[in-house]
């Protein structure tokens, strides 16, 4: 793909990082205040709002046509035929509270989950980048990752708790260890990186904006990406459609799980 559109994607997410970095010094009390709705039905925070006005004013200025789906505004058209899929902070509420656990998540596509050419996950607080290109493998800090070949015998999971919580993820909270770390984009490139083995989210909350990057991370990592009824994840670039996730380095882990679940 036209590495100008990359190089645009990492400046996009380096400069939300910086910003939201700044913020959390400067002005943390407001962090997860809610200031509004978003083009997704959900709460808009104080520190949404700014991470996506940082990509938005690089958008307007760009020589690069490209067009933006993101959480607050919606889709929003540039003129291009590639559009940049964007969580301008994955992780809200932990970044409100001051859990350095949380992202910015930049995947770049044209229609739906399948065709993503490219995706970033920067975990703002560390700094980690985790980067895929399709059918060029994944990356953390440019060193190539791989999913563990098969889920350890002291299995470690995460999975949605709360109000989120299925009855079927409790077969996992009783199998091996389980955290719930509350940023979808980063929990699946833990399950890339092999720090997880298992990443499990049984109602249909998670948005195309939510997973688009991870997805295909995980995926050129070797791992698998998942749907509760066994298929290949795959949504159009909207707001609207919203899924379940399993995420493991190994499908027959998966179908085994969904057999016994």
């Amino acid at each position: 793909m036209d590495e100008r559109l990359q190089q645009l994607a990492h400046h996009i997410v380096e400069k939300i990082s910086k910003e939201v970095r700044k913020e959390s010094k400067k002005n943390f009390i407001k962090f997860g205040k809610t200031v509004g709705i978003g083009a997704s039905g959900s709460p808009t925070s104080y520190i949404d709002i700014v991470a996506e006005n940082v990509a938005l004013k690089i958008l307007e200025k760009s020589d690069i046509k490209v067009n933006l789906l993101s959480e607050e505004k919606g889709f929003v058209d540039f003129g291009g035929n590639h559009v940049f899929i964007l969580d301008p902070v994955d992780g809200t509420r932990n970044a409100s509270r001051g859990i350095p656990f949380y992202a910015v998540s930049l995947a770049i596509g044209s229609s739906r989950i399948h065709d993503i050419e490219y995706g970033i996950v920067q975990n703002i607080p560390t700094g980690d980048i985790f980067t895929a290109e399709k059918h060029q493998g994944a990356f953390l800090n440019n060193i190539p990752l791989h999913v563990c070949e098969m889920p350890s015998a002291d299995l470690l999971s995460s999975i949605s708790l709360g109000k989120n919580y299925t009855t079927r993820a409790g077969f996992l909270a009783r199998k091996g260890n389980v955290r719930s770390l509350g940023a979808a984009s980063l929990e699946m490139c833990l399950v890339a990186s092999s720090a997880l083995d298992f990443y499990f989210v049984g109602k249909n909350i998670l948005r195309v904006i939510d997973i688009a990057a991870s997805t295909l991370i995980v995926r050129e990592a070797g791992g698998f990406v998942k749907t509760l009824t066994g298929a290949d994840l795959d949504m159009g670039l909207n707001l609207t459609e919203r899924t379940s996730v399993l995420t493991a380095c190994s499908e027959h882990f998966i179908r085994d799980y969904l057999q016994k679940a």
